[in-house]
């Protein structure tokens, strides 16, 4: 839902929405639903990758279907990409997520040299594991772009995780219900990133 109200946000940036690994693809489709929630054309969404039919860590979704991730091809992928768009590359899971017997997603966004948008719970325990994921790439000198929270609005998380996380809340997104792309849109038209502070990341 945070990259298809990225796509809207910043359409007229012409930014791509890219997802290279998705697990559970015979339950959800997340591809699919960023293009549905985003109103996007096919031309910006790139639909390429590993599509894999458990629901669980890619790493296990992958040996169970006999087979394993290689991170040089999406690497690959990311590099035959011959147009100068912003990229939305949406991930699996945790920064930690394992992916094969050695990576883990972290390794993948430090390969594919992105910045990072940490999409977190507005709720109980979102300061710990936010602030962990903060960590986690600053150790790696990933670049952040900022935490989106997602639920109820609660402005001493927010404060918290701004201040200790020294980084910028750049959106509070309640659950859309119905979850439609006009309620999508709307949001991000309204609320989301008002200071522009992500374009910046998008070039």
């Amino acid at each position: 839902m945070v990259s298809a109200a990225l796509l809207c946000r910043y359409r007229d940036a012409s930014v791509r929405y890219w997802k290279p690994i998705q697990t559970g693809i015979e339950q959800d489709d997340d591809t699919a639903e960023a293009r549905r929630l985003s109103a996007s054309s096919r031309e910006r969404i790139l639909d390429a990758g590993i599509r894999l039919p458990r629901p669980v860590s890619p790493h296990l979704a992958a040996r169970l279907s006999g087979t394993s991730i290689d991170l040089s091809s999406f690497v690959a992928i990311a590099n035959a990409q011959t147009d100068d768009h912003g990229w939305i590359v949406e991930g699996a899971g945790g920064v930690l997520v394992p992916l094969n017997e050695q990576a883990l997603l972290i390794d993948l966004i430090k390969a594919l040299t992105l910045p990072v948008l940490i999409v977190a719970r507005s709720g109980l325990g979102t300061i710990n594991h936010t602030l962990l994921t903060i960590e986690a790439l600053e150790r790696r000198t990933i670049r952040i772009a900022g935490v989106v929270m997602v639920g109820a609005p609660d402005t001493e998380n927010r404060h918290a995780i701004e201040c200790y996380g020294r980084v910028a809340v750049v959106g509070e997104l309640p659950m859309l219900d119905p979850l439609t792309p006009d309620a999508v849109e709307q949001w991000a038209t309204e609320s989301f990133d008002r200071e522009g502070h992500l374009t910046e990341f998008l070039t």
